[in-house]
């Protein structure tokens, strides 16, 4: 287990302690099991899905289901079985495409950091998402964690369309939004812990950048992009209370995010009618 995944907030002072502290070190409130720990395991498909990274599994799982049909395309298409989409089935899918876009396919923002080149591509992108996702969500709850994955996966997309004429697609882009966002965290909380937690995705960011840079079609714009939009939105979000106003408007905010994210995937589905 990792540092990140040892450490929790006091849902009543919103300090940090260890998971397994029965009382708050702090300011002596009992504390019970977490949020995602207490969920009946209906609520997470029967306890099919792991209830602690519920959330990421659904993205997880809307890849997933988007890399297979994007295969069941191209074999469709080509008469070719492979694990590699083909181009076409890509950019019929929403992969990012300057020219496109300005055609006004806009969606193509959204819709490209959710699918994959190959089996590797979506195997290592979905490996670091499982471990990620869950420590961010831990940090910043649901709503928050949501908005950050969905809106830095835009920023990312919106640096690469300015930044390469290439056609573009990958979830890392709302990956490195993560990053940005625990980056944010360590730096806001102002104490050891948060010192090791900048310190430590710091360096995330910077292996990932420089593999970026040292493997070839890696678009490093889409995950500066992303970097740059989840710090931001970290920084501005900040760590979850237990209710108040504030928390109702980053509901409203995952709630937008999740609602233009499924007209953009309603607005791909029609151009891909289209294009039969």
């Amino acid at each position: 287990m990792s540092p990140v995944e040892k450490r929790r907030m006091c849902p009543q002072c919103r300090a940090f302690i260890t998971t397994d502290d029965k009382i708050c070190p702090y300011c002596n409130a009992p504390v019970g099991a977490k949020a995602v720990d207490r969920r009946a395991p209906s609520d997470a498909l029967g306890g099919l899905i792991p209830q602690a990274r519920f959330t990421t599994i659904v993205l997880m799982l809307i890849n997933t289901g988007l890399f297979i049909a994007t295969l069941l395309y191209t074999s469709r298409t080509t008469g070719q079985n492979t694990f590699d989409p083909s181009m076409r089935a890509l950019f019929d899918f929403g992969a990012k495409e300057p020219q496109a876009i300005l055609a006004g396919q806009w969606w193509r923002f959204i819709t490209a950091g959710f699918l994959h080149g190959g089996i590797l591509h979506i195997l290592m992108n979905m490996w670091v998402l499982f471990d990620l996702g869950a420590q961010t969500e831990e940090a910043y709850g649901t709503s928050r964690f949501l908005a950050i994955y969905l809106i830095s996966t835009v920023t990312g997309y919106i640096a690469s369309f300015y930044g390469s004429s290439a056609l573009s697609i990958g979830a890392s882009a709302g990956i490195f939004g993560l990053i940005g966002a625990m980056i944010a965290f360590g730096i806001r909380e102002r104490s050891s812990y948060g010192a090791t937690m900048k310190s430590f995705y710091v360096r995330w960011a910077v292996y990932g950048l420089i593999m970026g840079f040292l493997l070839p079609f890696v678009d490093n714009y889409a995950h500066l992009g992303g970097l740059a939009g989840g710090f931001a939105l970290g920084y501005v979000a900040g760590t979850p209370r237990v209710s108040g106003p504030l928390e109702r408007v980053w509901q409203g905010v995952a709630i937008a995010a999740v609602a233009i994210t499924g007209y953009a995937f309603y607005d791909m589905a029609m151009f891909l009618m289209h294009q039969q």
